[in-house]
């Protein structure tokens, strides 16, 4: 990313609701808690203000938090000395630095997408390693997210992303059935590399 990047994303925070607003995780995380190991290293890429770099932390992994945005970053670093988590915050753009080989038991990603950094995302898990991914698909039932189609999935694309993984959970509902309920908007997947 360029550091027009940087600069835009620094502004949303600044410009954003503040520290006080909730900042939620990514329900691909919290609703399945009970699969992350007893213990480990986590990484929360393009972590944002880190809601699940925050709860990765609370389930005691050793955990890393990574953005390009040193403001968001800040925000991050406020919430994380209030309540003494084991949790590290690097201004870092994921794209042109990757995680390295072996590096993490458990990466979390939501709501972001760059298909040039999955093989690394993969590269990154330790055997038994687990990815959780979240984010935007183009099958959208309101207009939400990333305006440019290059930011969303294709149907069922994250499967393929990660097909070289073993397929734990994957949820994909689009504009089928009752749009009023459901998950929407978005597609979800838990693999382990084995």
């Amino acid at each position: 990313m360029s550091r027009t990047d940087v600069e835009k994303w620094d502004r949303i925070y600044r410009s954003g609701p503040g520290p006080e607003a909730p900042s939620l995780a990514a329900p691909i995380l919290t609703e399945n808690l009970h699969l992350l190991p007893k213990s480990g290293t986590a990484l929360d890429a393009a972590c944002g203000l880190g809601a699940n770099a925050m709860v990765l932390a609370r389930q005691g992994l050793e955990t890393h938090a990574w953005d390009i945005s040193e403001k968001a970053l800040f925000l991050l670093s406020k919430s994380v000395a209030k309540e003494n988590l084991n949790l590290i915050t690097t201004q870092r753009d994921i794209v042109s630095q990757p995680p390295a080989t072996d590096t993490f038991d458990v990466i979390v990603v939501s709501r972001f997408l760059d298909r040039s950094i999955i093989s690394h995302l993969i590269n990154a898990l330790r055997r038994g390693g687990l990815i959780y991914y979240q984010t935007f698909i183009k099958d959208q039932r309101d207009v939400y997210g990333p305006g440019n189609p290059a930011y969303r999935l294709d149907d069922n694309e994250l499967l393929r992303l990660f097909s070289t993984l073993h397929l734990i959970l994957y949820r994909e509902e689009g504009t089928i059935g009752n749009l009023n309920t459901g998950f929407r908007n978005e597609a979800m997947l838990i693999a382990q590399k084995r």
